[in-house]
């Protein structure tokens, strides 16, 4: 049956192959989609829609860094509110060449900073607003950080890309603001002169736009001229609020860009889309080929990215535009986009970080990584170990081609985008020899995208292992780049076969690599009484660690040690033989092999839950019941009835305690009724209670993960109750997965 399966596969690419060379395709960037295709015009349609030059630029960049800076670096908060005195951005110093040496450390090719974030507060010294760097006591309101970052990419070689925010708190809570203040669109001149700062730069526009974007356009104007060149500008979607219906006109936007910034992607228009997540999250099939509703170039509605199906066949079946817009797969380093804290705020190890490097760029999509300075205007240290580790994994791996020298096409092991090997129905195949056997774990594939489109929807790989050829790896697209990952094994023989493809695709690049295995990453599981297990931690969006299963490691030579009291685990430490009972506090352990260490894994564990009581809750929906709030089982959850009541819980705690913060854990399985803030209330007999303290948890939607809010001061309690004031994206349910609570 397979091989049936396999044969109308190749059948329906090259029926596809001929359809488009009968109506003689023409690559191009957007396609149209008339009402009487075919699906298999649809699909030759499709086989021939490539990237810009631009866009295979950015694809190379492959690894970029995002840069969150501003007030919320001190107020501690992920978002602010736009009323932020410019003062308390209370910087003393700052050290963009360090950060533009870790990153170049790293591998990374561009870092994109937030110029402005929502809160409206700009990072350089602009004509247009006093709301930003200049009225603060930085360098006595004289300091410019774009400019400084500038001129440290071009001494480390960096590209430069600007985030700016079309959402601005301040210009929509300042009395004399522009955002939504319902002025009338007329003929404006871009830039608008101010006296004493002429530009150096001398091109006018003419735009019919309202007073904001009259002022995001001067901002644009300033940032691509004076700071340039600039590679990338980001338009993040998020909107805190709004205010008086405020449009904006991408298409003036997008013209000044294209005039100033020739070279420039846009990021959430027609060049570059979000993930869907900002988790590190990946998908299988992360296609760039996408189906748009409208003309992307005019486009007012763009696809809901968050599918897990955005380009496949189907999809692109019910398409009027056919367009190419590569992902961007972005997180952070950081628990949150903005520095907090270097005690409380965890890190992503380099276990992690490489993790998703791999399945990012060998998924057809760019990594690009947030790290957030602290207040002292630096990369704080354990940030910077983590990009020193990653950038010498990704050369220890990727800067070597076991393939070099290998007998084969000379087409796929030039190492050359634009040369390749066009597979059809005679050659499916394309084998490759080594002079002598290799010890592999990774193969890296990429296509002719700019020339040929992406085309291959499943392929797979095989080495002549035991006198025959026997499957190691398969995966469905490659695109501008796929990394197969499997257990390492050692053959001088190796076979690329394209099982169903689009058209005939052209292979342009063939590598092959060794990732040598680290101590596996650790993590920590609790029970109700306070059992602990410490495991090799199998990842959350189901790849395994490095391709293999770590938990196997165990059984050889993997020995676990940790420690309770706050210091760094070593061999020294308590060595972990079995399950051991935590009462509440930190735990950090760390795997060792053969000498290596691991990366510390820690976790904070709240008050053991064994005898905590309900008192009451007001609601429960779809057997969620409220004890699955707090049942040491995070793939549980209670659900409250979806309407305009109040959700809260209320619990007895048995006895009680002095406690220092919570932690809130939202159901992966339902992202639709996420707590984003509420009130702590605490009882003396669990009947009256009492407001102890408010909290806020931003971006939930966007990256579901555990949130911990520390309290301003000590609450002693036994009865306490959590009260949600507002669910996230506007939902009327609220679900927990879990709630802990910290004590001294």
């Amino acid at each position: 049956m397979k091989r049936i399966l396999i044969t109308s596969a190749i059948i329906a690419t090259f029926t596809a192959h001929a359809l488009a060379q009968s109506n003689n395709i023409k690559l191009q960037n957007t396609i149209a989609i008339e009402p009487t295709d075919s699906k298999a015009a649809i699909i030759a349609k499709a086989s021939h829609v490539v990237p810009t030059p631009n866009q295979l630029s950015a694809l190379k960049n492959e690894f970029i860094a995002f840069i969150h800076f501003g007030p919320n670096t001190f107020t501690r908060m992920e978002w602010g509110n736009g009323k932020e005195d410019p003062k308390i951005f209370d910087l003393k110093e700052l050290h963009t060449d360090q950060w533009c040496q870790a990153m170049k450390t790293a591998g990374m090719k561009m870092v994109l900073l937030t110029v402005k974030h929502h809160d409206g507060f700009v990072l350089w010294q602009s004509r247009y607003t006093k709301h930003g760097i200049m009225s603060s006591g930085f360098e006595d309101g004289r300091g410019d950080i774009l400019k400084e970052l500038s001129a440290s990419c071009k001494k480390y070689g960096l590209k430069l890309g600007i985030y700016l925010s079309p959402a601005d708190l301040f210009q929509m809570e300042d009395a004399a603001g522009l955002y939504g203040n319902l002025s009338k669109t007329t003929t404006r001149t871009i830039p608008r002169a101010v006296a004493g700062r002429p530009f150096a730069n001398q091109t006018k526009f003419q735009f019919e736009v309202d007073d904001y974007n009259e002022y995001f356009l001067n901002q644009l104007f300033e940032v691509l001229t004076e700071y340039g060149p600039i590679d990338e500008v980001w338009f993040d979607g998020a909107h805190p609020k709004t205010k008086g219906g405020q449009q904006y006109n991408y298409l003036a936007w997008k013209k000044l860009i294209h005039t100033l910034a020739p070279k420039a992607v846009i990021f959430g228009r027609e060049d570059i889309r979000w993930c869907g997540n900002e988790a590190g999250a990946t998908r299988n099939t992360e296609w760039n080929v996408l189906p748009f509703s409208e003309n992307p170039d005019m486009a007012t509605h763009f696809p809901d990215l968050t599918d897990k199906d955005l380009g496949s066949d189907e999809q692109l079946y019910k398409a009027k535009f056919l367009h190419y817009q590569q992902a961007e797969t972005n997180t952070s380093i950081r628990e949150g986009w903005f520095y907090r804290d270097d005690d409380k705020q965890k890190v992503r190890s380099a276990d992690d970080v490489f993790d998703i490097y791999e399945r990012s760029v060998g998924g057809n999509s760019t990594f690009l990584l947030n790290i957030p300075p602290n207040r002292n205007g630096k990369f704080s240290d354990e940030d910077v170990k983590v990009l020193n580790e990653v950038g010498k994994r990704i050369n220890d791996t990727y800067g070597k081609d076991l393939f070099a020298g290998a007998k084969g096409a000379k087409q796929v092991l030039d190492n050359n985008l634009h040369t390749y090997v066009l597979l059809n129905n005679q050659q499916k195949s394309i084998e490759i020899t080594t002079l002598k056997p290799v010890t592999v774990n990774r193969i890296v594939i990429q296509e002719d995208i700019a020339g040929f489109s992406e085309r291959v929807t499943q392929h797979q790989l095989e080495a002549w292992i035991g006198n025959k050829w026997q499957k190691i790896a398969e995966a469905t697209n490659v695109g501008y780049k796929r990394i197969l990952r499997f257990p390492e094994i050692t053959t001088s023989k190796f076979r690329l076969t394209v099982l169903s493809s689009r058209a005939n695709p052209a292979i342009a690049t063939i590598s092959a690599h060794y990732y040598r295995t680290h101590p596996p990453q650790l993590q920590f599981t609790r029970d109700a009484n306070g059992l602990t297990t410490i495991s090799p931690k199998m990842h959350e969006f189901g790849w395994k660690p490095h391709g293999e299963n770590a938990t196997a490691n165990l059984n050889k030579g993997v020995a676990i040690y940790y420690t309770t009291n706050g210091s760094v685990p070593n061999a020294s430490a308590n060595k972990y033989t079995g399950p051991v009972q935590i009462a509440k506090g930190e735990v950090k352990a760390i795997a060792i092999i053969k000498n290596e260490k691991g990366a510390i894994a820690s976790e904070t564990f709240g008050i053991v839950k064994k005898d905590w009581k309900l008192l009451a809750a007001d609601s429960e929906m779809n057997r969620r019941t409220a004890g699955m709030a707090f049942d040491a089982n995070k793939q549980s959850y209670w659900l409250s009835a979806s309407n305009d009541a109040e959700h809260k819980i209320a619990l007895d705690l048995d006895n009680s305690y002095n406690l220092t913060g919570f932690i809130y854990t939202p159901p992966a399985q339902f992202l639709d009724g996420m707590m984003e803030k509420g009130v702590i209330q605490i009882s003396n007999d669990g009947q009256t209670w009492t407001d102890a303290e408010t909290f806020e948890f931003g971006n939930l939607i966007n990256d579901p993960t555990p949130r911990t809010h520390y309290f301003k001061k000590v609450i002693s309690a036994k009865y306490i109750q959590v009260k949600a004031t507002l669910i996230a994206g506007g939902k009327k349910a609220l679900a927990i997965a879990e709630l802990d609570f910290l004590a001294k």
